[in-house]
């Protein structure tokens, strides 16, 4: 299981939101490129950006931040947010970004997803962020009538890499992840599927390393780690141990 410490973006400073309400962002850093090499220091393995002011512009609009970012580490970073069409997908590969998300296009233009997939295998999420079980899009902002394990299934044969599922409801609000809504998304599909929303504590990234959880590819953290909740060594340790623990 991968650890995915999440920068969010708004107005080029690292933001955390409740439930995805622009007007609900608490600021913990104004260098995003420092905040990336602080998580890279304390030996994360890959780093989860979203451009929050993307997402509800439908256009990349933080694209200094994340090219700071991509300067300052060496890790690999995945990005969602404001990426809507190929151009921008192959732009963002080129430049450094390691796997793109898609969002609100896999709803709107599944077929884009299948043929970036196809151009750039391994390289191409597909970001699930439900509310009461139905894709939001756009920021968040609406609610369309697809299922999370709908949308999930139409991509099963695309060759996507990972499926990031956040639930709404949970995310930026510590009161845990939603593990049952995503351990049932997972088990309907074969694609890796990433935990997204909520992640609180210790606690969280224990119950992430039972076995029930073993087919869940990772998990992403924000405001846990930024307000001190979350001890990034001791859960990096955790996790290195049932690594070595399935090893043995």
């Amino acid at each position: 299981m991968i650890l995915f410490p999440a920068i969010d973006l708004k107005d080029g400073e690292c933001v955390r939101l409740v439930h995805g309400d622009m007007a609900r962002a608490t600021v913990f850093s104004g260098d995003p490129p420092h905040q990336a090499k602080i998580f890279e220091d304390q030996s994360f393995e890959y780093l989860h950006v979203v451009d929050l002011d993307g997402a509800f512009a439908g256009k990349p609009m933080n694209a200094r931040a994340v090219e700071g970012i991509l300067r300052a580490i060496k890790i690999p970073v995945q990005l969602g947010g404001g990426i809507r069409d190929m151009r921008t997908i192959e732009a963002w590969l080129s430049n450094g970004i390691s796997r793109v998300i898609i969002g609100t296009a896999a709803v709107k233009d599944p077929d884009l997803v299948k043929e970036a997939a196809r151009l750039h295998p391994g390289r191409i999420a597909v970001g699930i962020d439900a509310r009461a079980g139905k894709v939001a899009v756009e920021g968040w902002a609406r609610v369309s009538e697809v299922s999370a394990v709908e949308l999930g299934k139409r991509f099963e044969d695309a060759g996507v890499a990972a499926i990031i599922y956040t639930d709404i409801a949970r995310d930026g609000d510590l009161k845990g992840l939603n593990i049952e809504a995503t351990l049932e998304l997972a088990a309907a599909l074969s694609i890796p599927v990433i935990a997204s929303g909520g992640l609180a504590s210790l606690d969280d990234v224990k119950r992430l390393l039972q076995p029930d959880c073993a087919r869940l590819a990772g998990a992403i953290t924000g405001r846990a780690l930024y307000d001190g909740r979350l001890d990034a060594h001791e859960a990096l340790r955790l996790i290195s141990a049932a690594r070595e623990a399935i090893r043995a």
